[in-house]
């Protein structure tokens, strides 16, 4: 199966389960996220604020504010490139053009002050599998930001169903450190 392939091989999947499903999904996945060392020991953390057919990530957001952690979050900027932003809760939040997205309204973080600060990322996708290879929604915006933060510890999120057993990789693709 190629990329695209692979992609639409998931939509279909998604289709199989209800919002409560994968609502339920979303809840165990984000508990064994929170009870992961790396997001105990991480003082920030660079998120996503998912859309409906991701991993849910809203309640996590805020459980992470709530203990005291620095929250970060990505906004689309163009057709190639994502900026990182703070997140200091849901009125942070503002949707974009034009698709109405959620994304952060606050100041851009620079890339240089990121990289010496970020100690954890967690990515979502459109499958994963063993050897930790992603895969994307195409536009390469997660591998093309993590390129430039090569010491920041990426776990990729999905549902189970998105676990396959080979995403077809290029050598522009960056591998998770762990996937849950």
């Amino acid at each position: 199966m190629n990329k695209n392939e692979l992609r639409k091989y998931i939509r279909e999947q998604k289709r199989h389960f209800t919002q409560q499903q994968l609502g339920e999904m979303s809840f165990r996945i984000m508990t064994d996220l929170m009870s992961h060392p790396r997001v105990q020991e991480a003082d920030t953390i660079l998120m996503y604020h998912s859309l409906p057919d991701e991993v849910d990530t809203h309640s996590t957001l805020d459980q992470l504010l709530a203990m005291g952690k620095k929250v970060l979050l990505p906004k689309v900027i163009s057709d190639t490139e994502m900026t990182i932003h703070e997140y200091t809760g849901p009125d942070s939040l503002v949707p974009s053009e034009p698709y109405g997205i959620l994304e952060p309204d606050t100041p851009e973080l620079s890339i240089v002050n990121c990289q010496l600060s970020i100690p954890l990322v967690v990515v979502p996708g459109m499958a994963f599998d063993s050897k930790m290879h992603r895969l994307g929604r195409g536009k390469g915006y997660y591998d093309r930001f993590l390129s430039r933060v090569p010491n920041i510890y990426k776990i990729g999120v999905c549902f189970p169903f998105q676990f396959v057993d080979e995403v077809p990789s290029e050598p522009t693709d960056i591998l998770m450190d762990d996937i849950i």
